[in-house]
């Protein structure tokens, strides 16, 4: 109530306040309104942005006579005097060639031309966004130099700058208006599920590489920051509409459906606020692909056949040794074992799974809710206090492990400001609820057991493999009856009894019957920043620091805060400080920064960061830098406390504290196995993953060779050899140069990273019983521990974990960038630019070890537009080409095919309406494209837009 009375004193405060009011225009050389300038008071935080008429109104307290300044992308600055209160005033601004002079905030956390900045630096700015062609902002985001994007799902793209990552990309961070929208159960962007929309953006900037210096642990391999509008100098309602369909050949053709509305107001020079809603609906890209990755060439008539958007086939058993089950169970009698024992081929049989398609809606939709109070106490901006709340909903698939539907899934953000001229002061936090999310492999796993127990569902298929055999069956005929039968009942997806299953399945938190995804984590975090300029002349002097405090709650789900050992909380905190100096007539810029710092459980570090830039020229219009930095990553919440049974595997995270926080009980085959293990069930824990296991790459080996020379096959077991995870760095060598020739601009860069302690997985497998060692004997004898563990690679006792560590062997990369722009004919723009990345891992040295570069080596992106092109029309069309790449994961290894996509779009101006026509289509060639290995193939997109602006 007091904070209220004090916002409504300050409002009638501002009502009696004198002010000066001032109205006009601003256009360009030819006549041309210019939307989204900006107009402001010489030396004030007073300011407006030119309507899309190029039209503006603005109030300040400040008497005349007084100047203002009026500025636009793409155009030089002017200024005009003003000398008396309602004044009109025409403001002519000349287009810039140049963007060396626009000014961005993200490089060194201070204000500074493109020209100056120490490091690599993209921009999408609001005239950028509205020539894009691509369907979001988002989207339009893969078109800028260095960005490839990871697409899982309509919804969720995950940006790659540099390589080295998944859908899950931890190795990147993206801050809208200051805060980190990262999952905090899942440690990664969730694409702009919760970000802001596009008729809120005030721009976009990308920093490409290391970032540890300034930003901390997580922006390691590049930071993406998302600027909204502040509705002191955006104000008015502005709305878009958005209708379409895509096209993709197993879904067909569906509708699409955007819609956005922002309303901002200024009430006085104290108080302001806006909000903001926006909804999309539309459907997947179907995920089907069917191919056997672990085996390639396997289709579905094989019997062993695990697809990959395939669930429930992960279930498999040896079907000889099912004949031993059955005898102990009393199915069949010593004589009929006999028979199975010599007919029954020593080989896997996999349950027949589902198609993903037929396990989610295949819809996709996301509802972004958001709103913010501003409060400038003095009338200005020397202090401005921000409340601002965001609320995301939706449905998307995001790909880990398994493959994941977040159904319902709802996260919110909450964040106190105070900004002022050189400083600020936050703090926010951010939680998220799972809604209905669900696991879809063990959605198939356990849709079929639903229906007919593993043990059941095998015995029917050995007992009718046997009865064909001995009818005359050839060994292939007798699979396929014997799946016909054991499939006898199975539930068809679309009858009530399958989908009575499946919502009975997915609403079911345990494993062993259900797959729901349980999460009500949270992040806490504070930041601050002051520059002591106005304080220290000599140099630009910050500092600034942060505190963050990680609090899981997964329920025992996905991590080890089960009921037997309680939550997980920890944290980190780090400081850091940058000196700026110029030399040489303002032509050399220094910029030096170094950052500590400390997570709960891990040793400090620091990240220092040094740069030099040189403006050559008369115009000081060929700039070249260089700089060095490192980075350091932490190992996220699930490297340290996962404990997930994703049904292949159990992924282990390697906190000291979370080796026996997740244990399991197997049940243990055949009776000697029982006999080594002490009994017919086994408790197994993370200390056995991590101690007391083989490498996944010297088990295969044993295992293709272990039928034909079983001691051959033995010599090459290698015992799992790791630590437990720590934090990776890397060394970061940055050479670049701006400039301009001839009319053209040019942005040149290249990297050279120097990555150490890189986190990764290694998949091993642990026996049920003995003790792992290199190159066991294989005629030692049932009492000797290595000889045990070969008993139990044999008859099928062992575990699979992917455990997180980091890697000994040194990991190189090298990339540059070449971005070229012009205005080639009149107001033709033309732009292109090409990036080439590679990495060095010597795999041969640790061959369990995958590094998941799952960058393309080369890719083209070329943009050509005019939105001039006639009186109200403009066009953009944008192309990008990048060639095959291998593709890494836990979820699945392969090559993604080379891909050219080309995306289009004509527009069409309404001043009197203030309204813009867009429609636009990508992938034009219509040939499907994949960018993540397991999620569906992208198709096309048309859609027809309205936007209106005040």
């Amino acid at each position: 109530m007091k904070i209220y009375l004090f916002i409504l004193s300050l409002f009638f405060c501002g009502l009696s306040y004198s002010q000066t009011s001032i109205s006009g225009s601003v256009k360009d050389s030819k006549d041309q309104p210019i939307p989204g300038a900006n107009v402001k008071v010489a030396g004030e935080s007073a300011g407006t942005v030119t309507d899309s008429n190029g039209n503006f109104t603005l109030t300040t307290t400040k008497k005349p006579p007084f100047d203002l300044e009026v500025s636009s992308v793409g155009y030089g600055s002017s200024t005009v005097s003003v000398t008396s209160n309602n004044q009109n005033v025409t403001v002519s601004l000349t287009e810039q060639e140049t963007q060396l002079d626009e000014i961005v905030v993200s490089a060194s956390r201070a204000p500074e031309k493109v020209r100056e900045s120490p490091v690599t630096i993209e921009r999408m700015t609001i005239r950028d966004i509205k020539k894009s062609a691509s369907p979001t902002f988002y989207d339009g985001l893969e078109n800028l130099k260095e960005v490839h994007m990871n697409t899982s799902s309509m919804s969720f793209k995950s940006i790659n700058t540099r390589g080295f990552a998944t859908v899950s990309n931890n190795r990147f961070m993206q801050l809208v208006d200051g805060m980190d929208n990262s999952s905090p159960l899942l440690n990664f962007v969730l694409g702009n599920l919760i970000g802001v929309s596009e008729i809120d953006v005030a721009n976009v900037e990308l920093l490409p590489g290391a970032s540890s210096a300034l930003y901390g642990a997580n922006a390691f391999n590049g930071i993406l920051f998302m600027n909204s509008k502040n509705p002191f100098k955006y104000q008015g309602i502005s709305a878009y509409v958005k209708y379409g369909s895509t096209n993709q050949r197993a879904a067909g053709s569906n509708d699409y459906r955007d819609y956005g509305i922002r309303a901002a107001h200024k009430f006085n020079d104290y108080f302001a606020a806006k909000a903001n809603f926006t909804y999309m609906k539309g459907t997947e890209w179907y995920a089907t692909d069917y191919e056997d990755y672990g085996a390639p060439g396997r289709d579905r008539s094989h019997h062993n056949y695990n697809g990959l958007n395939v669930y429930g086939d992960e279930v498999s058993t040896n079907i000889r040794g099912v004949a031993l089950g059955m005898l102990n169970a009393g199915v069949i009698t010593p004589a009929q074992y006999t028979v199975f024992n010599a007919i029954l081929p020593n080989e896997n049989v996999s349950r027949t799974g589902y198609n993903e398609v037929d396990l989610t809606d295949n819809e996709v939709r996301n509802a972004k809710i958001d709103f913010s109070l501003h409060l400038r106490p003095f009338g200005n901006e020397k202090l401005e206090v921000i409340w601002q709340s965001k609320f995301g909903f939706g449905n998307t698939v995001y790909q880990g492990a398994n493959r994941y539907y977040l159904n319902g899934f709802f996260m919110q953000q909450h964040k106190l400001e105070l900004a002022g001229k050189n400083f600020f002061l936050r703090g926010y936090f951010t939680t998220e609820h799972g809604g209905q999310s669900y696991d879809m492999r063990f959605t198939g796993i356990n849709v079929n057991r639903a229906w007919k127990p593993d043990a059941t569902w095998f015995g029917q298929y050995a007992a009718t493999y046997v009865q064909s055999t001995l009818g005359g069956a050839t060994p292939t005929q007798a699979h396929g009856l014997a799946r016909g039968a054991a499939d006898t009942g199975r539930l068809i997806p679309g009858t009530p009894e399958f989908q009575s299953a499946f919502n009975s399945v997915i609403a079911n938190p345990d494993v062993l019957s259900g797959s729901k995804l349980v999460d009500n984590s949270k992040i806490y975090h504070s930041d601050g920043n002051y520059n002591f300029k106005d304080l220290v002349k000599f140099a630009e002097i910050q500092v600034g620091g942060s505190y963050r405090l990680y609090d899981l709650n997964s329920f025992g789900r996905i991590y080890t805060d089960t009921e037997e050992f309680g939550g997980i909380d920890y944290d980190e905190y780090g400081a850091y400080t940058q000196v700026m100096k110029k030399f040489m007539d303002d032509r050399l810029k220094f910029t030096g920064s170094i950052r500590y710092d400390k997570s709960q459980n891990f040793d400090g570090s620091y990240s220092p960061r040094v740069s030099l830039v040189y403006s050559a020229g008369q115009n000081k219009n060929h700039i070249f830098r260089g700089s060095f930095q490192t980075g350091f990553r932490n190992p996220t919440t699930q490297d340290q406390y996962i404990g997930f049974n994703v049904g292949n595997a159990v992924l282990i995270g390697s906190a000291p504290d979370n080796l026996l926080r997740y244990s399991e009980t197997l049940p243990v085959n055949t009776v000697a196995g029982q006999a080594f293990a002490g009994g017919a069930t086994t408790v197994m824990n993370g200390e056995d993953a991590y101690y007391n296991s083989y490498t996944s790459s010297s088990v295969l080996q044993f295992s293709a060779l272990a039928g034909t020379d079983p001691v051959a096959a033995a010599a090459l077991l290698r015992r799992t050899n790791v630590d437990l995870v720590k934090p990776e760095t890397v060394k970061a060598f940055e050479l670049g140069y701006r400039g301009e020739v001839k009319g053209f601009s040019y942005d040149i860069n290249g990297y050279y990273n120097i990555y150490n302690d890189f986190i990764g997985n290694i998949t091993v497998v642990s026996p049920f019983y003995g003790t792992a060692q290199d190159s066991p004997s294989f005629t030692a004898g049932p009492t000797d521990p290595g000889f045990q563990t070969l008993h139990a690679l044999t008859n099928g006792n062992t575990r699979n974990y992917q455990l997180y560590t980091n890697t000994d062997i040194e990991i190189k990369s090298i990339g540059f960038g070449v971005g070229v722009s012009k205005k080639v004919f009149k107001d033709f723009e033309l732009g292109a630019n090409y990036n080439y990345a590679e990495f060095d891992f010597d795999q041969a040295k640790d061959p369990s070890f995958e590094a998941g570069f799952n960058t393309p080596k080369h890719r083209v992106k070329a943009t050509l537009s005019n939105d001039k092109l006639f009186k109200n029309f403009g066009f953009n069309i944008s192309g990008r080409w990048s060639d095959e790449y291998l593709w890494q994961s836990t979820f699945a290894d392969g090559i993604i095919e080379e891909a050219t996509v080309i995306d289009a779009q004509i527009s069409y101006g309404i001043p009197s309406l203030k309204s813009t026509f867009k429609l636009g289509a990508t992938n034009l060639g219509g040939k499907e494209y994949k960018q993540v290995l397991g999620a569906g193939a992208i198709g096309q997109q048309y859609f027809v837009s309205l936007t209106i602006n005040p």
